[in-house]
């Protein structure tokens, strides 16, 4: 996948590339007063806000559709600011390259649906506009890898990776919670991929925007989209996640930024020192789990002879909770125990059940 740099097609561009603005175009003086109050900031480069919104339920404010664009055009010819707006159709595509806009962006409930990706991108061919994906809501990685080459191969090469977050039916502290091994993992498999971070949409708390800002930075994301509002209180959407531009402003200056290399050599060595360890580390626990599975295979060989299933549920509850007891002994979190064994097991019943069914092709086998 080609990917061009942020920094070839947004000059003197400083880390993290900021875009703010509201979660939604209400009128154009809310977007007028947004947009004077965010350029102020020296680190917000790109003015957002939304103009068709996807709503759950019918009858919900969708958006003010495509006389906000025109309010878009005005801020970017009065602040100077770029603009970026969410797509979800090839007709948004025609609208937003008839009004100018910079940079655009699909939405979670779109990357989800690789018609509606494959659609935008058929119609986006020959323009190379930016384009930023955000993480489809379900945490499936091949998904937003999808929806990003759908586009790759369309001809763009500005590409942005937008996380925000992805939908649970569980109770947590988060509106969307935020996986962030799921954003690491897609760094790792596209390293010259610039990911920034909605910290709105995961938190769903203005008050709690800040720490996320912080995570984003402490895992080396490129940037920041957060929702701004100059009366938050009083937003036609998502009114609860909006921070004030002086918000915004206070959150920026309290960011601690970090390099992913320092020029003190001692630091160098011991991080070494500790990276090797840890090599020797992850080595003794593949041979570990190596051993482990030699035993798995003779216990499916046991089962086999003695004609018993592969799975036994009362094992594994047994097994899980005394390590995740142990875990919690140690001072690691039960919960990490308990999602790590649980993967360990799995993959012990598959060892098991593909050794149970070569065994019964083997003896069908054996009586023709």
């Amino acid at each position: 996948m080609k990917i061009k740099p942020i920094s070839k097609w947004i000059p003197n561009l400083k880390r993290p590339l900021v875009i703010a603005g509201p979660c939604s175009a209400e009128t154009r003086e809310q977007m007028m007063a947004t947009a004077k109050a965010v350029v102020e900031l020296e680190d917000v480069r790109i003015f957002r806000a939304g103009i068709w919104k996807p709503r759950t339920r019918p009858n919900s404010f969708e958006g003010v559709g495509e006389k906000g664009l025109q309010w878009l055009k005005e801020v970017k010819e009065e602040t100077g600011l770029l603009v970026t707006t969410e797509v979800a159709n090839a007709g948004h595509v025609e609208l937003a390259l008839k009004h100018d806009i910079d940079i655009l962006w699909i939405g979670a409930r779109t990357t989800v649906n690789p018609f509606s990706v494959q659609e935008i991108a058929d119609a986006l061919k020959g323009t190379n506009i930016p384009v930023m994906v955000k993480n489809p809501i379900n945490a499936d990685l091949a998904l937003w890898i999808g929806a990003l080459e759908r586009l790759s191969l369309a001809g763009i090469d500005k590409l942005v990776a937008i996380h925000r977050g992805f939908s649970t039916a569980e109770k947590t502290d988060y509106r969307n919670i935020p996986l962030w091994r799921i954003p690491i993992e897609l760094k790792r498999r596209l390293p010259e991929l610039p990911i920034i971070c909605d910290p709105s949409h995961i938190t769903g708390d203005r008050n709690r925007v800040n720490l996320v800002c912080q995570k984003a930075m402490d895992v080396d994301m490129d940037g920041l989209m957060v929702e701004t509002h100059p009366q938050p209180d009083e937003a036609w959407s998502d009114a609860a996640q909006q921070v004030t531009p002086t918000m915004l402003g206070e959150i920026l200056k309290s960011l601690k930024l970090k390099t992913e290399f320092s020029h003190d050599r001692s630091f160098d060595q011991e991080l070494n020192d500790l990276r090797s360890q840890i090599d020797r580390i992850d080595s003794e626990l593949m041979e570990n789990l190596h051993m482990r599975f030699n035993i798995v295979e003779r216990i499916g060989d046991l089962k086999m002879k003695n004609n018993v299933t592969a799975l036994q549920v009362h094992r594994m509850d047994e097994m899980i909770k005394k390590v995740s007891d142990l875990a919690k002994s140690m001072g690691l979190r039960g919960q990490f125990a308990h999602e790590l064994y649980h993967v360990i097991h799995e993959e012990s019943v598959k060892i098991q059940t593909e050794m149970m069914r070569s065994f019964l092709k083997k003896d069908t086998k054996d009586s023709e």
